[in-house]
């Protein structure tokens, strides 16, 4: 099966946590939380789902495939990983309408909703329908260490014309933040790229306040490459053999309007 994976990841230079099946986990990382940086998000802006205790495991999790059932596991730091299903449908709704760090408000049973975040997904081979997802409980006072895509916006000159392709170097960067402080992604701008030897670094982002960047601030974001020019081929003047060859050709004429001519008088 293919997985796409999701956006948590251990904190460089920290040893990832174990998730189910080998998975690495976010990075709760527990340090005392700046209260005035803190602002929590009001349950009913997030979305929710709707899962139900899961005995099968195994193979036999196909009949629930069939039957519109997603297996699914959630799991966390302190607890015990339980096996739960969600509706595929509902599931495959809530993928469209959702960025990468959504937190999502999943209910077990008709239980009190708890906030997850959806770790990772596996998805069929042939058909890329989802077959299989984790889902980490968080813990909303813990800041988690995830990856956030960037998107350029805007035009380059250098682009528009001159002629050249915007190359991403940099496709998203490492950031942490509380779970309801994680960017969906980050925006910046080429509009500076105005010729073919300007960069976008890491250092020219705009950093929401509430968030901190683990990447290195001298990493190139974008550049523009300059459009490959083909090389003209110098134009060779086309001849037989060589000059020798024509004077050869000459000759050759020559000696035939000579015996020609002795041909006459005899």
């Amino acid at each position: 099966m293919g997985r796409s994976r999701g956006t948590l990841a251990a904190r460089s230079g920290a040893s990832p946590l174990p998730g189910p099946a080998g998975e690495s986990q976010p990075d709760p990382t527990n340090r005392p939380i700046d209260t005035k940086r803190f602002h929590a998000m009001s349950t009913a802006a997030r979305p929710t789902l709707a899962a139900e205790h899961r005995e099968i495991t195994g193979k036999a999790v196909s009949r629930l495939r069939k039957a519109g059932k997603l297996p699914a596991v959630v799991y966390g730091p302190g607890i015990e990983s339980s096996n739960v299903t969600v509706d595929t449908h509902e599931f495959e709704l809530l993928r469209r309408h959702t960025g990468p760090n959504t937190l999502v408000d999943l209910s077990v049973d008709g239980k009190k909703a708890k906030p997850v975040l959806i770790n990772s997904v596996q998805v069929h081979p042939v058909d890329r329908r989802p077959v299989h997802i984790d889902l980490f409980l968080v813990q909303m006072t813990t800041e988690l260490t995830v990856d956030v895509p960037l998107v350029a916006v805007g035009e380059s000159v250098a682009i528009t014309q001159l002629g050249g392709t915007l190359l991403h170097l940099t496709e998203s960067v490492k950031v942490k933040a509380l779970p309801d402080h994680l960017p969906q992604s980050i925006e910046y701008s080429i509009e500076s790229l105005v010729d073919f030897d300007a960069s976008v670094h890491v250092r020219d982002l705009t950093i929401p306040g509430d968030v901190t960047l683990l990447n290195d601030l001298d990493d190139v974001v974008a550049k523009v490459q300059a459009p490959r020019v083909a090389e003209e081929e110098p134009v060779v003047a086309e001849v037989g053999e060589g000059a020798p060859a024509d004077e050869a050709g000459s000759d050759s004429g020559s000696g035939s309007g000579d015996n020609s001519g002795d041909s006459s008088e005899g």
